[in-house]
Formats: structure tokens, C-alpha cells, sequence
């Protein structure tokens, strides 16, 4: 099974470019960002007609979320729970995979601006509900469970072009990373990082300043895996080919590939029963 994250940059004007990558790539899960349309102006039937289930939590102009899938999508939560917020950044829902079900999540978590704004707190904010919600969501041990999204976190030296730069900037702040870390202590793994150690590999490149063509990116776009996900791991990449097309969205396609069934012994279940096998 893939699964991959994108951030399109407002749909309706990247329309074209989703279709045309879901029939290249043919991921089983896409979890969207930044929609910039409200739910009922998603293109359902355009994204049916690709062969795709799919839920939206959409807004004007703004924000917006979306999960894509080939299965049904059940169960579905919109908005991040326990965070009372009027903006769209999360979006989250159960999908078959192989011989169980997977949580999965898309999330577009506030940019904040800069730091001497306003919206440098409210990242924070989201930031402590969704490590709470994180910790939530890997309490239930019977499923594997994944995150992906537009994080605006680059966690590593090794995820911008020019680190000293960006030092105590937006995107790479030390409370956001350090919050961004305490996600990763609980248990989730960073799919693309835990098998790439390379520095230099992006997802996002601003439209400014030619950006795209000198490479000088940043990797902010992740997809955390629960631990029974991440025993299902098997390839994790960027994509970059989308942005190097006409009217690109800003940022690429982020994967990972996930094997349909566990590994022959590991073990799989809540916590509890986990801990009375290994003890025997």
C-alpha cells in the first residue's frame, strides 16, 4: 500500500495536476492540503472518475484538508480533536488495509508567520493539541495509524538549504521542532528520515527567488507512522517531479509504502497483550 502526503496549493487550480499524478503514481491513500475551497466545492465526481473515495474538510479561500482513497473511508473526524478552532487543518479517517484497518490522518499545521506574530502562538497551541491527540491516537494499539501532512517544520539542520539562516525563524524554530520532536518520543516514526539519513532532500521550495531552480528548498512535509505502521515500512521517498511542472504547486508529493500484512512473528495488539506474549 502507498500513501503519500501533498500540499496542492489550492486545488481547483492544481485539479489537473492531482488526476494526472493519482494515474502515474497510483497511490491507495493521498492525503491533501491546502485546498482553498469550501467542502462543498470539492470535485468529488473529477476525483471519483480517478478511480478514489474521498472526504473534505474545507474552507474559503483558506486552509482545507482532504483524504483520498481506494477503499471506503470510515469514521471520519474533522477538525483536531480537543483544539476548538474555525480554521480547517485536520482531517482524519479508517481505511482497509491488507488484513487490517489503518488510521490515517492529513494535517496542515499553522505556518505562524513569524515569531513576533500573533500566529506564531496559535502554532504553538496546535502544535501541544496535536502532540495530545497524537498520543491519543497510538493508545489504540489494534490498528497501524498514519499522519501526513504539511507540518511547516523542517526538524533537522539536514532539512533546509541554509540552516543558519533559518535559525529561530519560522519553520525552523526551537519550540516548534522541540514540540515536533516530543510527537516522535511517543513512539511515531518519520517514515522518509528513517531511511534516508542524506541532507539536501526537500518537499517545499518557495515560489520566490527562484527557489525551485537553485534547490534551495526545505523538508517540511512528513508522514509519521505508528510502531505497528512503521513495522509494515518498506520504501519512503519524495516525489519531485510535480513541482517541476507548469503551474506547480509550491510543494511535492511526499510517500511511503507499506507492506498489506505484518511481518511473520511481530507482534500486534494492544499494549497489554503485547507485554503477556513477551513475558509468555
Amino acid at each position: 500500500m502507498i500513501i503519500a502526503t501533498w500540499n496542492v496549493n489550492s486545488l481547483k487550480a492544481r485539479l489537473t495536476h492531482v488526476i494526472d499524478w493519482l494515474g502515474e503514481a497510483e497511490p491507495d491513500i493521498v492525503l491533501l492540503q491546502e485546498l482553498k475551497l469550501e467542502t462543498d466545492r470539492f470535485p468529488a465526481a473529477e476525483i471519483e472518475a480517478a478511480g478514489y473515495h474521498a472526504v473534505a474538510h474545507g474552507q474559503k479561500t483558506y486552509n482545507g484538508v482532504a483524504i483520498l482513497a481506494r477503499a471506503p473511508i470510515r469514521d471520519v473526524t474533522r477538525g483536531l480533536p480537543g483544539f476548538d478552532d474555525d480554521q480547517a487543518r485536520w482531517i482524519e479517517g479508517t481505511v482497509a488495509l491488507g488484513d487490517r484497518d489503518i488510521r490515517v490522518a492529513s494535517l496542515y499545521l499553522p505556518n505562524g508567520q513569524s515569531v513576533t506574530s500573533e500566529k506564531f502562538p496559535y502554532k504553538l497551541r496546535f502544535l501541544d493539541a496535536f502532540e495530545a491527540h497524537a498520543r491519543a491516537m497510538l493508545a489504540d494499539a489494534t490498528r497501524p495509524a498514519v499522519i501526513g501532512g504539511d507540518f511547516n517544520i523542517a526538524p533537522e539542520a539536514v532539512d533546509l538549504y541554509d540552516p543558519k539562516g533559518w535559525a529561530g525563524d519560522v519553520l525552523f524554530h526551537p519550540e516548534e521542532r522541540r514540540r515536533y520532536r516530543a510527537v516522535l518520543h511517543q513512539g511515531w516514526t518519520d517514515a522518509f528520515r528513517a531511511l534516508h539519513t542524506e541532507a539536501g532532500r526537500y518537499s517545499w521550495w518557495d515560489y520566490r527567488a527562484g527557489m525551485w531552480q537553485k534547490d534551495h528548498g526545505l523538508r517540511i512535509d512528513h508522514l509519521l507512522l505508528s510502531p505497528e505502521a512503521a513495522d509494515r515500512l518498506e520504501a519512503s521517498d519524495i516525489d519531485r517531479s510535480p513541482r517541476g511542472r507548469e503551474k506547480a504547486s509550491d510543494h511535492t508529493p511526499v510517500w511511503v509504502r507499506l507492506a498489506d500484512s505484518m511481518p511473520a512473528g511481530a507482534p500486534y495488539g494492544p499494549p497489554e497483550e503485547i507485554a503477556e506474549a513477551a513475558a509468555g
